[in-house]
C-alpha cells in the first residue's frame, strides 16, 4: 500500500511540472513579438517622415501585476 502510495504522488508530482513547463514555455513565446522594422532610406539611415511606433507595453511588477507608478499605466 505504501509503495503505491509514493508511485501515485510521484507520477502526480512529474505530470504537474510537466504542464507547468508546458504552459511557460506558451507564454514566453507570446511575450516575444515582432516589432516593425522603422522605415529606411535607401543610404540605411531612418527615414524621419513616418511616425515612429511607441513602446507601449505595460510595466509590471515582479509578482506580474502592471505598476501604477507609470503614465502609460494609468487609466484616463
Amino acid at each position: 500500500m505504501r509503495k503505491i502510495a509514493s508511485l501515485l504522488m510521484a507520477v502526480v508530482i512529474v505530470a504537474t511540472t510537466t504542464f507547468g513547463q508546458g504552459k511557460q514555455q506558451k507564454k514566453s513565446e507570446k511575450a516575444q513579438s515582432a516589432q516593425p522594422a522603422p522605415k529606411l532610406k535607401k543610404d540605411g539611415t531612418p527615414d524621419k517622415r513616418f511616425k515612429q511606433v511607441k513602446d507601449t507595453t505595460v510595466v509590471r511588477k515582479k509578482d506580474g501585476s502592471p505598476d501604477m507608478r507609470f503614465k502609460k499605466n494609468k487609466r484616463s
